[in-house]
């Protein structure tokens, strides 16, 4: 879960829902910027499912008792969350071997430097999926396959942090960004590689980019559950959660 908290409620994202954003971006990126227009099914796939893992859990989000507050992707338990990983890329893996490497990449990255048992055990089986993946897809000795790989794995990345910013920050406010964006992304691309990009509200619907991949403008709806802080008090955060009706909030990427 993706969560934004503001004074009387908090703003929950499922990563389901983020993911489809995600691949909203991934669809509207220029076609030159895929390197090889027969992998772009595969990636856009790898986009979309990058959070499969996390579809059954953000139906019942779970209450940080350190924290007090919802527990979300970033604050939960380690090692539910590595199992998270584990099943979503075993799933993915049965749609495509491309887009499973793809996603085993983004989520090691996560952990390589970790030393907690649990993340050291999936670094290692991920990386013997990666090994496999490689011989199976032809990728070993060959660099420009190599190269392309990870051009699309920034793309992945990409697209993930650009939904990820309008999850996490008040609409319109630059003022209090989330750390993970005070230096901008940190995805090089071929049109830009001496600086990182740099995402800003223009307004309360609108996202400027200093540099972009995209097309054009992009419109999407994201969609989201507010949830109050008196209701959860009253019933629970998981009651509070299901009781909530979905909202939709559009942004326009420009």
């Amino acid at each position: 879960m993706i969560v934004f908290e503001r004074e009387k409620s908090y703003v929950m994202v499922t990563q389901d829902d983020h993911a489809q954003v995600s691949k909203q971006i991934a669809e509207h990126c220029k076609d030159d910027f895929y390197y090889d227009s027969k992998d772009v099914q595969e990636v856009v796939l790898a986009i979309q499912e990058h959070d499969r893992g996390w579809i059954d859990p953000d139906k019942s989000p779970v209450w940080n008792d350190q924290l007090e507050q919802p527990f979300s992707f970033i604050d939960y338990p380690t090692d539910l969350k590595i199992s998270f990983y584990e099943k979503g890329l075993d799933e993915v893996e049965g749609m495509s071997k491309y887009a499973c490497l793809l996603c085993s990449l983004h989520y090691s990255s996560f952990v390589q430097d970790a030393d907690e048992t649990a993340v050291q055990k999936f670094w290692d089986i991920e990386k013997q999926r990666q090994d496999r993946l490689y011989d199976e897809l032809g990728i070993v000795g060959n660099e420009k396959k190599k190269e392309t790989l990870m051009y699309h794995l920034d793309l992945l990345k990409f697209s993930d942090f650009l939904s990820l910013f309008i999850c996490l920050h008040e609409p319109g406010n630059n003022d209090k960004l989330h750390p993970f964006f005070k230096n901008g992304f940190p995805q090089l691309f071929l049109f830009v590689m001496q600086e990182p990009i740099i995402a800003s509200w223009e307004s309360d619907e609108v996202v400027t980019l200093s540099f972009s991949p995209l097309k054009s403008e992009l419109n999407v709806k994201l969609t989201y559950k507010e949830v109050w802080k008196e209701q959860i008090e009253k019933d629970g955060l998981l009651q509070a959660f299901k009781d909530t009706p979905v909202a939709h909030r559009k942004v326009t990427f420009k």
